[in-house]
C-alpha cells in the first residue's frame, strides 16, 4: 500500500512500534501493535522495516444503518465531555431477544442520565428489525432527564474483547458497566457502581467479586467480602477516563475465558505516569444480587476451538500478570 494510503494517526502508530522494536521495548511494541490491529491494520515485520496492510473489512450500510467492519470504525466519544450518569453496555451475539430484555430492564430501573449501548454483533435481518426499536429510544442523548438508548452494529461476527470496545467507543458517561449475556440488573446495580467511584482509590467495582492468592486460579469471594482482586464479567464497572488511558480492551481476548480478570488488573495496575511505588488501586464488591435468564454456558470440552481460545487468553493474561504477586492476596486486599 502506498504511504499515503495510510492515515497519519496510523502511521504514528506504526512508527513509535518501529522505536520500541528498536530499543527492544518488546511490551510497548505488542501494545502498540494491538492498537493497530483494532484500527484494522496489520503490520508486517522485515527486519527493521515494516509495512502496513488494511486487515479489517470495510463498512456496510444495511436497511438505513452502518455495520462497521472494525472496532476503530465506530466513531468514538471518549474525548467528549462526560455526561449524565454511566454507561451500560450489552452484547448482542446470538441471543438478542435475551439482550433486548436487559436493555428494557436497565432502561426501567436505571436513574436518570443513564445511557444504554447495545452491541449487535452482526446480526440477521431479523434481529436487525427488533433491534431498531431500540435504537435511540431517547433522542433528547445521554445525560438528559431519562434513560438514552443507541444500538452499534458489526458488519463481521467479532470476538469477546472487540464488541465491548465497540461500546466503549460510544460511552459518553463517567462510569461503564459491561453487563454479561443473560445477566438480569436489579434497579439498584448502577447506582451501587456508581457510589463506589466516588472513592478516588477504587478502580473496578462490580457484584461478583474474584480473589486469587496465585494469578493462576481465581474464586469468587466471600459475599460479604468489600476488598476484592478483579471483578467477574457478570456486570463490571470502571471509569471511563481509565479505559481511555489504558487503550481500551486487547482483542487478542476472542473468546471471554479470562478478560474480566485481566481488565480488572489492568485497571488497578497504576497507571504509566504515576509514582513507580504507587499502590495498586482496589478492585469492591457491590452488594447487589443479580439474576440470571439461563443462558447455557459454553462447553470447552466439547469445542476444541473455543479450549484453544480459551488457553490462549489464559497465557495472555500470564504473560502480562503472572509475577504481579502485589495485585492479589492479602497485599492487594489489606489484610495483615
Amino acid at each position: 500500500m502506498p504511504p499515503d494510503a495510510v492515515p497519519p494517526e496510523i502511521r504514528a502508530i506504526a512508527d513509535a512500534r518501529s522505536d520500541a522494536r528498536r530499543e527492544r521495548d518488546w511490551a510497548t511494541a505488542d501494545r502498540l501493535k494491538c492498537e493497530l490491529e483494532a484500527a484494522g491494520w496489520k503490520v508486517i515485520d522485515a527486519a527493521s522495516l515494516y509495512t502496513l496492510e488494511r486487515a479489517a473489512p470495510p463498512d456496510l450500510e444495511v436497511g438505513g444503518s452502518v455495520r462497521y467492519g472494525s472496532t476503530a470504525s465506530v466513531p468514538s466519544r471518549l474525548d467528549d465531555a462526560p455526561a449524565g450518569v454511566a454507561t451500560v453496555i450489552i452484547v448482542a451475539t446470538d441471543d438478542v431477544a435475551g439482550a433486548i430484555r436487559q436493555a428494557e430492564a436497565i432502561a426501567d430501573g436505571s436513574p436518570d442520565g443513564t445511557q444504554v449501548v447495545i452491541v449487535a454483533n452482526a446480526p440477521s435481518d431479523e434481529a436487525g428489525d427488533a433491534l431498531a426499536a431500540l435504537d435511540r429510544l431517547d433522542a433528547a442523548g445521554p445525560g438528559a432527564p431519562g434513560v438514552a438508548t443507541e444500538v452499534v452494529r458489526t458488519a463481521t461476527r467479532v470476538g469477546a474483547a472487540a464488541a465491548w470496545n465497540a461500546g466503549l467507543r460510544r460511552a459518553v458517561s463517567p462510569v461503564v458497566v459491561l453487563l454479561g449475556p443473560g445477566i438480569v440488573a436489579p434497579a439498584s446495580l448502577v447506582p451501587a457502581i456508581v457510589e463506589a467511584f466516588e472513592d478516588p482509590s477504587v478502580a473496578v467495582a462490580g457484584p461478583v467479586g474474584l480473589v486469587s492468592d496465585n494469578l493462576r486460579s481465581f474464586l469468587a469471594a466471600p459475599s460479604d467480602a468489600v476488598d476484592v482482586d478483579a471483578i467477574a464479567g457478570d456486570a463490571i464497572g470502571f471509569r471511563r477516563e481509565d479505559a481511555a488511558a489504558r487503550g481500551l480492551l486487547d482483542e487478542h481476548f476472542v473468546a471471554p475465558d479470562h478478560l474480566a480478570t485481566w481488565w480488572s488488573l489492568v485497571l488497578r495496575d497504576p497507571a504509566d505516569d504515576e509514582d513507580e511505588d504507587a499502590e495498586p488501586r482496589r478492585a469492591v464488591q457491590v452488594p447487589v444480587e443479580l439474576g440470571h435468564a439461563g443462558v447455557p454456558e459454553a462447553d470447552d470440552d466439547a469445542d476444541p476451538a473455543q479450549a484453544r481460545l480459551a488457553k490462549r487468553n489464559f497465557y495472555r493474561f500470564l504473560k502480562r500478570f503472572a509475577t504481579r504477586r502485589d495485585l492479589v492476596g492479602s497485599a492487594a486486599r489489606g489484610d495483615d
